[in-house]
């Protein structure tokens, strides 16, 4: 299957129950999935180099745009070619969207309908984070796949909280698929819906509704 972003596909090549194989192939490695992808939060994967990553058979890492924003910062990073060729790794790489971290910080954030105004966890400097503020450091760190930005709601929420959380995420989906995307670069969807079944089907058909690469 053919993804709205030239140069990727998803092909399902197996079923058994609920578990599904298949292969996705991006512009720099193909991925058979499922699969290990190792956590390189400020572009390196603790312990091991590039190449000895490689020698497990992974093909794709991810990289944390929260920490690489705040500390090099994606402007100079994206002087020195991007995460893949700043730390020498010549396979795919995915972005989360920073919101995670940024929703992490309960005590030193505040929500609202534009975006998410923090306190950096480095040196507590006032920071805004929004849809579009996001893709442009993904862009910037030259991810494969970008994440949007969405409201990650924590354990335990009231199914009305979850729902705003819901809405909330959806409209910033459309901000930042309406921004531009660096070449290449796959744009993913998140689903939100707490523990709910019947929102997180809400939302995946709401999401996946929209021009994304994946969910």
């Amino acid at each position: 299957m053919t993804l709205p972003t030239s140069g990727f596909s998803f092909d399902l090549l197996a079923t058994s129950g609920h578990a599904r194989r298949g292969r996705f192939v991006t512009p720099r490695a193909t991925i058979e999935t499922p699969t290990f992808m190792p956590v390189g939060t400020h572009a390196t994967v603790k312990s091991l180099s590039p190449e000895e990553v490689e020698a497990t058979g992974a093909r794709i890492i991810l990289a944390n745009t929260y920490h690489l924003w705040l500390r090099p910062g994606s402007e100079l990073v994206a002087k020195l070619g991007g995460v893949p060729r700043f730390m020498r790794w010549p396979h795919a790489m995915l972005t989360d969207s920073g919101g995670f971290q940024v929703f992490s910080l309960a005590a030193l954030r505040k929500i609202d309908e534009d975006g998410v105004t923090f306190k950096s966890h480095l040196d507590g400097a006032v920071q805004r984070m929004t849809p579009e503020v996001s893709m442009k450091v993904q862009r910037d760190l030259g991810a494969d796949v970008a994440m949007v930005l969405d409201v990650c709601p924590p354990g335990g929420s009231e199914r009305g909280d979850i729902e705003k959380n819901m809405a909330l995420t959806t409209k910033w989906a459309k901000r930042s698929l309406a921004c531009e995307p660096a070449p290449g670069q796959a744009r993913f969807g998140i689903v939100q819906g707490g523990t709910f079944e019947d929102l997180r089907k809400a939302h995946l058909a709401e999401i996946a509704a929209l021009p994304v690469d994946g969910v």
